[in-house]
Formats: structure tokens, sequence, C-alpha cells
């Protein structure tokens, strides 16, 4: 499907993610991934703290608030609470978590999941699928604009986990 990858290698399109048990015979399947110069805990901050916002393009999903840049000393995630904060209101929910491993979450009848791989030296391999079953047409157009913005997420969660933020800082 045009715009189901970026960043990612073929094997890593080809694993298992905690997204495939959700939803069977997806017709949306799209993998992103990114590569961060930081460990997977540094990194993992970071993931749980989209439940209090998107850090994609803050002007389109969260009206106009910035996401944070600093980290806001959250608990860990657990499955049941809302996936995110976009625009000051609750979207989502968490179906799966594994910290310090993996997010698997629920928004707008797509199931995304943020796989942390440690790489080599104290670098982390940041991966995302998404997975929808729905129409072709909503799927070519929800995976592009996916790529969009999970793009722009992804690289904001580079940058900020890079930086070494620390709660409070």
């Amino acid at each position: 499907m045009l715009g189901d990858r970026w960043g990612v290698s073929d094997d890593e399109t080809l694993r298992r993610y905690p997204c495939d048990d959700f939803v069977p015979a997806p017709t949306l399947r799209a993998w992103r991934g990114v590569s961060v110069d930081a460990p997977p805990a540094a990194v993992w901050q970071w993931v749980g703290q989209i439940r209090v916002a998107p850090y994609s393009y803050d002007w389109i999903d969260n009206l106009g608030r910035r996401s944070p840049q600093r980290l806001v000393g959250l608990p860990e995630p657990v499955a049941g609470e809302p996936f995110t904060t976009a625009g000051g209101r609750r979207r989502g929910r968490i179906l799966a978590v594994e910290p310090g491993r993996h997010l698997t979450g629920r928004i707008m009848g797509a199931v995304l999941s943020y796989v942390l791989v440690p790489d080599a030296g104290n670098t982390t391999r940041l991966l995302l699928k998404v997975v929808m079953r729905t129409n072709p047409v909503i799927a070519l157009g929800g995976c592009l604009g996916d790529l969009v913005m999970a793009r722009r997420q992804l690289l904001n969660l580079k940058r900020l986990a890079e930086e070494g933020a620390v709660p409070g800082r």
C-alpha cells in the first residue's frame, strides 16, 4: 500500500507486533521506525508520555497546544487508561502494555503498537505499527495521513529522548 513504510527494514515489517493480536485480517498495515541515540529506558519515558499529548503536528491534532517538552513524571501506563490527549480531550484506550518494551492502544478505529528494540551500543529502535480494518479507500487515506503524522511524532520523540530531558527540567 502506498505510504505503508517509513524508516523500517523488511525484517522489521515481518516481526509480530502486539497490535496484530487485536485486528485480525487488517486492511491497513503501516510500519514506521526511527533509531534513537538513547537507551530504551530514556525512550520509554517519552513513549509513555503520549498519554498527555500526541507529539506530532500540534497545530493539527492538538488544536495548537504544544506537546510538553519535558517529562511530567507520569506513572507507568496501564491497560484501560486513555491512550492520548489531543486538543484537551482524552482519546482512545490503552489495550496492552509491557513497560519498557511496548505500548499498544486504540484510537479512531486504528490499533497502534510502539515497540522499543535495544540496538547496538546505547541506542534504541523505536518502531510503530498501525493496523485497522476498514474499506480500501479509507485504508489508503489513513495510511498516507498516518505517514505524515507518525513520522513527525517519532522524530519528536527521538529528539526529546536524545536531549536527555528529565522530570522537572
